[in-house]
């Protein structure tokens, strides 16, 4: 096996479904979960983490905040002040970046919250799509206190 970290564990926080305990390797992180903790059926705007095995596909950064942020072996892409994130089920686009500004509801990639500074898209819901199952489910960072997230 190559080196390297190649599994992440997240689990609930005891006493609290709304945050997790990330492992990585022997060591435990403090993390953000969904409003709705972690689900094994996870739906469209429940605000529930997804109970599932997922791979990193690629990632985005803010280039103005992470200069050089392409210097990894995952693809990783800028976030401009156009790119979104289509979250309507019936759209043909959903689950997919998507220029701005987009006629259907989505999410702005470049957040003046900065939580997707650094983001990863995981394979939640990707290929396949389903309908209605969840959209933009990424690794990104967490807000002061580790509130939750919307899925």
């Amino acid at each position: 096996m190559p080196k390297g970290l190649h599994v992440l564990v997240v689990r609930a926080r005891p006493g609290n479904p709304a945050q997790g305990l990330l492992q990585a390797g022997q060591t435990v992180f403090p993390c953000a979960l969904g409003r709705g903790g972690i689900s094994a059926s996870k739906r469209e705007g429940d605000g529930a983490t997804p109970l599932a095995a997922m791979r990193i596909l690629s990632g985005y950064f803010r280039n103005d905040q992470f200069p050089g942020g392409r210097r990894t072996g995952l693809a990783m892409a800028p976030i401009g002040p156009d790119l979104g994130w289509c979250e309507v089920p019936d759209d043909r686009n959903y689950n997919r970046p998507v220029k701005i500004p987009y006629g259907a509801s989505h999410e702005r990639m470049r957040r003046a919250d900065r939580l997707y500074d650094v983001c990863l898209v995981l394979d939640w819901n990707i290929a396949p799509r389903r309908r209605g199952c969840g959209s933009a489910i990424f690794f990104h960072l967490a807000r002061p206190g580790f509130t939750p997230t919307q899925g």
